[in-house]
């Protein structure tokens, strides 16, 4: 096998074997996750949930853009010529298919045919009320509000939905699909297709995909409502009334709802029925955040000075897993 293609079949292989493993560590330690999440405000288990559903992807590009290529290329000779053993085949194999663009893929097309054919039956119109929010309306169809599209996402609201909802209850559910485009939801939810499971074809992260779902709607919630007992009780009572128009179209995964799913729609309600005061303003980040730079300046020194000696340790590794 000539240069180039023991270089893409090393690099495949080692992002299976360290997907694999940090991936399946991961699926273990998953509830002991859901439990941490659940002590931490929506938000930030949000973003911790969605950090250890991404870690192992994370970890295996950053092995082989960090440490295989560099290693291969300064220490492997251009001119030679050698036979990769079946394991390494097997494994860049499986490191292949682990890539879930197809499923990508087929949701981006999904997300753009549905846009498109909103954007043709719909036209763009203000809501009503104070706050004139502009989405685009859809004349005919099921109970829709949904925030569409990736990199500029826009809500999607039916009319029967804007004729139903009062002007405040439409004003929060702009806000609630808000706070998704805010955090960047949709785009995370791409960044969910495309990482693959530790093993191919098998979930791995499916409980911490739910669970981030759970709490990015818990979040939303709260950021739309900010701690206001009326405001909550007014977006419960639009989450139940656009449940009770009937079923809604079914979305590309790429896009929020407003009406996520009926498995979490009860929890949203009890919460925002029982609204806790908001928590005491919490203490400064700085400390925190000064010794996580200190903590990664020391770390980015030490891996400065041990490069030379770790590259030649991984290319001896590679040597005998080409083997």
């Amino acid at each position: 096998m000539n240069y180039v293609l023991r270089l893409l079949c090393l690099c495949l292989a080692s992002f299976f074997l360290v997907n694999a493993a940090v991936g399946l560590t991961t699926a273990l330690l998953s509830r002991a996750a859901v439990r941490m999440a659940e002590t931490m405000r929506p938000r930030s288990a949000a973003r911790f949930l969605f950090a250890a559903r991404m870690l192992a992807c994370a970890l295996g590009a950053g092995a082989v853009l960090g440490l295989c290529v560099p290693s291969y290329l300064w220490l492997e000779p251009p001119a030679s010529s050698e036979r990769v053993g079946w394991a390494c085949l097997t494994l860049a194999l499986g490191g292949a298919a682990t890539w879930s663009l197809a499923r990508a893929a087929w949701a981006l097309a999904a997300s753009v045919r549905l846009n498109r054919r909103w954007q043709q039956a719909g036209s763009e119109t203000l809501l009503p009320g104070a706050s004139g929010r502009a989405v685009v309306m859809v004349k005919k169809g099921a109970p829709l509000v949904a925030l569409v599209g990736v990199f500029r996402p826009r809500l999607v609201v039916s009319e029967t939905v804007i004729r139903s909802l009062s002007a405040e209850q439409l004003d929060l559910a702009w806000q609630h699909e808000n706070a998704h485009g805010l955090s960047r939801d949709n785009l995370k939810r791409l960044f969910l297709l495309l990482a693959p499971a530790p093993i191919p074809f098998l979930g791995g992260g499916t409980s911490l995909e739910q669970c981030w779902a759970k709490f990015s709607e818990w979040a939303a919630d709260d950021e739309a409502v900010r701690g206001d007992s009326q405001r909550a009780l007014a977006l419960a009572a639009a989450l139940l009334c656009v449940a009770r128009m009937g079923t809604a179209p079914r979305l590309s995964f790429l896009h929020t709802s407003l009406c996520a799913g009926d498995y979490h729609l009860s929890a949203r309600v009890e919460r925002l029925l029982t609204l806790r005061p908001p928590a005491a303003k919490p203490l400064s980040r700085a400390p925190c955040l000064a010794f996580g730079a200190s903590l990664g300046t020391a770390a980015g020194i030490t891996v400065f000075l041990a490069w030379p000696a770790t590259l030649l340790s991984v290319h001896r590794l590679l040597e005998l897993f080409l083997r």
